[in-house]
C-alpha cells in the first residue's frame, strides 16, 4: 500500500522516514519529493509498505505525530488518473 506523508520537516531524511515506518512492517520503498533545481526536500514523500495491515497501523499511529518540529499527516496515496489501481467508477 502506498502512503503519502505530508508536512515533513525539510530536514527529515529518507532514512529517517523509512525507519519511522519500518517499525510497523516491511517498507518496500521510500522517497522524498525534492525540488529539481535546489535538491531540497519539498516537505512530503511516499512510503510503500508490503502489508496493507501494517500500512494501516502506521497511518493510524503516525498521522498527527510531531516529527522534527512538524506535525506530519499520513494517508493512503491516491493514484493519478490513468494509473493502475483506479477503478472506472473513481475516474469520473
Amino acid at each position: 500500500m502506498k502512503l503519502l506523508i505530508r508536512n515533513l520537516s525539510r530536514s527529515t531524511t529518507e532514512a529517517e522516514l523509512e525507519a519511522m515506518f519500518a517499525a510497523f512492517g516491511k517498507v518496500q520503498s521510500c522517497s522524498l519529493v525534492k525540488d529539481k533545481s535546489t535538491g531540497q526536500s519539498k516537505g512530503f514523500g511516499f512510503v510503500v509498505m508490503a502489508n496493507p495491515g501494517d500500512a494501516k497501523a502506521a497511518t493510524k499511529t503516525l498521522n498527527g505525530r510531531h516529527v522534527a518540529g512538524s506535525q506530519i499527516r499520513v494517508k493512503r496515496a491516491q493514484p493519478k488518473p490513468g494509473e493502475p489501481g483506479k477503478t472506472p467508477t473513481e475516474e469520473s
